[in-house]
């Protein structure tokens, strides 16, 4: 079983950044010819997203950890690692945390290691940092998560799905021995591995000139290089493992879920949502959503949620937080955590012209 608990780790801040330029789903043009605005909102509640054609994900979680570093008076020599999550890398290769990491000017003793998670991905990326600081000889962490630009220059029609935003964010962790515990679950199933997937540009189909060739996949024009999704095989899965997994970690380490302050769901689709919040019998009012104005956001989706729906009423008291991750793999986790002095940054918006070229080859 696929429990966790770590010690002497505490979660001292957030951070998020976002171009700023906002793509509106209900008047501006987006990739499918049989595209009903009105429905796509409805059903989704994704009414805007941010967008951009330049930034990268690591431009966005660049701007967003100077900010969160800033703000904790945190020596940039004194951070000891550095995680990136994201399916959206600067590269193939090198990784993009090494990136960062002479970006941000932290030190070259820096632990620097990227993950190729989706929706899941923070929750995983949270256990990872956390079972380097827990030892101690790691005090203090970064850890990076969120997508932005695509990974292949496509037709200029190609606006980006309705339902995806660009966001990059920045999770603060230290070493701490009066920190409260974390405590986390996670699961796989590879069997569902090709229910959201880019079928070719890797080892096992290698990009060719049919991958540039146009399917037409549920009426959306798309090439083997772009994200594909089976929409019900997924909602499927997300009404059903996010649930189990919150219950699960409850019974695993005998703890009331519902005297949690916030319960933090992967902002995947509104109706889903509603679904998890129903099975698990959960005051609306502790469930934050940032969907309708950022849409999904991938890995950023938890933490940028914390910032732009929470900054204001979790930094100065004690808080109970329930997060749940879920999907691409197919992957799922959920995490339970208390923060305490707790540092939300202000929203970073980035411009398509700050972006810094010094390490485009």
């Amino acid at each position: 079983m696929a429990f966790l608990d770590f010690k002497n780790v505490r979660i001292a801040g957030f951070s998020a950044g976002v171009p700023k330029r906002v793509v509106s789903n209900e008047g501006d043009v987006v990739r499918s010819s049989n595209y009903d605005a009105a429905q796509f909102v409805e059903l989704t509640g994704v009414r805007e997203r941010r967008y951009s054609e330049t930034l990268t994900t690591s431009d966005l979680c660049y701007y967003a950890a100077e900010r969160l570093v800033s703000d904790l008076h945190w020596d940039k020599q004194e951070i000891d690692a550095l995680i990136f999550v994201s399916q959206s890398a600067d590269y193939v290769l090198p990784a993009t945390s090494c990136i960062l990491q002479d970006r941000l000017g932290l030190s070259k003793e820096c632990y620097c290691d990227d993950s190729a998670l989706g929706c899941s991905g923070w929750v995983y990326g949270l256990s990872h940092v956390a079972s380097l600081v827990s030892a101690g000889t790691i005090r203090k962490a970064l850890l990076c998560c969120g997508d932005a630009k695509l990974r292949f220059a496509l037709d200029s029609n190609y606006k980006a799905d309705p339902l995806f935003g660009h966001a990059g964010t920045v999770t603060a962790m230290e070493y701490s021995e009066d920190a409260e515990r974390i405590m986390c679950h996670y699961g796989t199933d590879g069997s569902g591995f090709d229910a959201v997937i880019i079928p070719d540009g890797g080892a096992r189909c290698p990009a060719s000139s049919e991958s540039w060739k146009i399917e037409n996949i549920d009426g959306v024009p798309l090439q083997r290089l772009q994200t594909r999704m089976n929409g019900m095989d997924v909602f499927s899965f997300g009404i059903s493992t996010a649930p189990k997994s919150v219950k699960k970690l409850a019974e695993h380490f005998n703890f009331d879920y519902l005297d949690y302050d916030y319960f933090l769901f992967h902002q995947a689709n509104m109706k889903m949502n509603a679904v998890i919040e129903k099975k698990l019998k959960l005051d609306h009012e502790k469930v934050p959503y940032s969907m309708p104005r950022f849409g999904n956001t991938s890995s950023a989706s938890i933490p940028l949620t914390i910032v732009t729906e929470l900054k204001g009423k979790v930094e100065n008291a004690p808080t109970k937080f329930i997060a749940c991750g879920f999907g691409v793999g197919l992957s799922w986790g959920t995490v339970a955590f208390k923060t305490d002095k707790l540092v939300v940054s202000e929203l970073v918006e980035v411009s398509d012209d700050e972006v810094d070229k010094i390490h485009v080859v």
